[in-house]
């Protein structure tokens, strides 16, 4: 484009003709790299890192010239002195651009949505949600993660599943949006391989926690995706990465306007993460509580955080008018049994063998239990007194199924995929001593004194009357264009 001139000023030298400038000095060469020792001082001093910078960093993390205890000590600065901004902006685009971009066809753009969950215990949305989006016209590429912390990983869940491959190329992305409508895959070495590496080491480094490691973790995946819409579920309470619903609005906001800034309509939905999501917790068990869901059954409040956020997606997106709109055609979804449908084509165009696919899916939870793995040993928590439900602690629940082998220590830790545990009350219902309100699934012989003591801890009632629990959705955060609406 032309460079504009105003009246009676001097027109501005082209930018490659040097014929007026007189005797000329050679230009300054561009600065050295920082070497990493100095980025990782940098930022431990309370520095801001240049787009240079980071990009300098991400590239050593995929070429493999940055060692472990580099990666971990950068992380660690980050977490302790924070990123700005345009920080965490330049390090998504990044690790967004640290591998192949993913491209479809063009007259798939406004079908193109993704959900991401920042991790909450028994949270298994992704997987009823990907497919009833699909079943509503969508194109959902989900690139998902594995357990982190104390929380289930997406992968892994489906990958308790016998056959489920989730390493896909950009390829075979393609051909399952082109037949089902919906994927979910992990982070192969050509799509975002960098965020893989960092993935992992936050696990084990203690900087779960960080928020512009949460927001350009998310959001590499999704830049990638070449997405329409955007929406994230940021948890908060007890056992969510941010206890307080402040500091989870915190998140929400950045991660709102990040996304702006790579041009990314994202919106942000917090939600309570006290109690379980559902009844189930576990990787298999997870699995047949999906599938309960996507037979228009299952807990409430896993139904209401799947047809709350497709909503959403569906409004954002324009394929729905309204909110309200996009909420009843995703419960239509689960319940005319094509969310299903769509579920079973996924399972057999990822690796699972369609038979299984389909006995899963048309089988009744007895049958389908019987085809999945599962622990060897079941063990039922009584109520230890009279009283109403107030809450069942989700952290200390989590804590000892991943003693029992459901989490990971270390990266790349197998995972014992039958070991979790079954909530047998509802929060607000009322318990008489000694009914059964909690079923472990266990391989070991039994559970321990202190892990049978910390899940009973877990269980708070109370005197007054049986109550209705309230939805976990709590506030939607929308991109500027929209709110201002």
């Amino acid at each position: 484009m032309a460079t504009p001139v105003t009246s009676g000023s001097p027109a501005p030298t082209p930018v490659n003709d040097i014929s007026s400038r007189g005797p000329q000095s050679p230009p300054d060469p561009p600065p050295e790299p920082k070497q990493l020792p100095e980025l990782i001082r940098l930022k431990r001093d309370g520095g801001r890192l240049s787009e240079g910078d980071i990009k300098s960093f991400v590239g050593a993390v995929v070429d493999g010239s940055a060692q472990g205890a580099q990666i971990g000590a950068m992380l660690m600065a980050i977490r302790l002195r924070g990123m700005d901004l345009e920080e965490t902006v330049a390090l998504t685009q990044a690790l967004a651009n640290s591998g192949q971009q993913l491209e479809w066809p063009e007259v798939w753009h406004q079908q193109l949505v993704d959900k991401h969950s920042t991790g909450g215990v028994g949270d298994k949305v992704s997987l009823a949600l990907a497919p009833a989006l699909a079943a509503c016209g969508c194109k959902v590429p989900m690139i998902s993660g594995r357990g982190l912390g104390h929380t289930g990983g997406t992968l892994d869940k489906l990958e308790s599943i016998p056959g489920f491959t989730v390493i896909q190329s950009p390829e075979q992305m393609q051909g399952l949006l082109e037949r089902v409508g919906c994927c979910i895959v992990g982070q192969s070495k050509k799509l975002v391989p960098a965020d893989g590496i960092l993935y992992e080491a936050r696990d084990v480094t203690a900087t779960v926690d960080s928020l512009p490691l949460i927001t350009a973790s998310i959001l590499s995946k999704k830049v990638v995706e070449s997405l329409s819409a955007l929406v994230v579920d940021v948890k908060f309470g007890g056992a969510a990465v941010f206890p307080r619903q402040t500091e989870a609005r915190e998140l929400a906001t950045t991660l709102v306007a990040v996304g702006a800034g790579l041009g990314l309509r994202v919106a942000a939905a917090l939600t309570a993460m006290d109690n379980p999501l559902g009844r189930c917790v576990g990787h298999t068990l997870e699995v047949e509580e999906a599938l309960l869901c996507l037979d228009g059954a299952g807990p409430p409040d896993l139904r209401d955080l799947v047809t709350r956020l497709g909503g959403v997606l569906l409004w954002l997106s324009g394929l729905a008018e309204a909110q309200e709109e996009g909420v009843a055609r995703v419960a239509a979804a689960l319940d005319d049994g094509s969310a299903r449908d769509r579920f079973e084509r996924m399972l057999a165009t990822q690796g699972v063998d369609a038979d299984l696919a389909r006995a899963l899916c048309s089988g009744t939870p007895a049958q389908r239990r019987q085809l999945l793995p599962h622990a060897q040993k079941q063990e039922e928590l009584l109520a230890p007194t009279d009283g109403t439900v107030e809450l069942v602690r989700a952290l200390p629940l989590a804590r000892v199924l991943h003693e029992l082998g459901a989490g990971r220590s270390r990266a790349g830790e197998p995972l014992r995929l039958g070991v979790g545990a079954e909530l047998l009350v509802s929060v607000g219902q009322r318990l008489r001593r000694g009914t059964p309100w909690l079923r472990v699934h266990l391989d070991a012989p039994a559970l321990s004194d202190p892990q049978r003591r910390a899940l009973q801890e877990a269980l708070v009632l109370s005197d007054r009357e049986p109550f209705t629990a309230p939805s976990p959705f709590a506030e939607l955060i929308l991109p500027p264009t929209i709110a201002q609406q």
